[in-house]
């Protein structure tokens, strides 16, 4: 066999059956069940029909599916705005949508999310001056999807219980 695995193909029902039980199981969004019937070689029209028949029976709702992963980004990954937005992107939620749920979360979330690990990380970082230490603590910031204005915050807040060396 020329290095390709052995693909089991499903009918339309069998595609239908298997994504409802696991849709059932936890939240999915429609470029997800696309992705995974493309895997199986199902056609377009066929993933098109199969991802109505999906949202008629609620077991997928982009909405549902939006609040679900910005909430588990910003608990569990400790992700920010930046970063759950690049994400919900390439996942293909509409913009409108992302905006509604990521407006529903206040700054101060992300500031309580962010306080503790710039502590952690300050702890980490080998500086030699508080200008070097500040511009590593924002890149580390900044690559969890943080904007700059909450990183100010809890930059400028360690600051100022951070006892000065100079």
């Amino acid at each position: 066999m020329n290095n390709q695995r052995l693909m089991r193909t499903y009918t339309e029902e069998e595609a239908y059956l298997k994504l409802t039980a696991l849709c059932a199981t936890a939240e999915h969004c429609p470029q997800e069940m696309a992705d995974k019937m493309q895997r199986w070689g199902i056609g377009e029209e066929a993933q098109q029909r199969i991802i109505d028949r999906l949202i008629e029976g609620k077991y997928i709702d982009e909405e549902r599916y939006c609040r679900a992963f910005v909430r588990d980004k910003i608990d569990y990954s400790k992700w920010g705005r930046r970063k759950i937005e690049q994400a919900l992107f390439v996942k293909r939620i509409p913009k409108a949508i992302q905006q509604q749920v990521l407006g529903e979360v206040d700054d101060e979330t992300y500031v309580e999310i962010l306080r503790p690990l710039l502590t952690s990380k300050r702890r980490s970082i080998r500086a030699d001056n508080s200008y070097e230490m500040n511009g590593k603590l924002i890149r580390f910031a900044m690559q969890r999807g943080f904007t700059m204005d909450i990183i100010r915050r809890c930059i400028d807040d360690a600051d100022e219980y951070e006892p000065q060396d100079d």
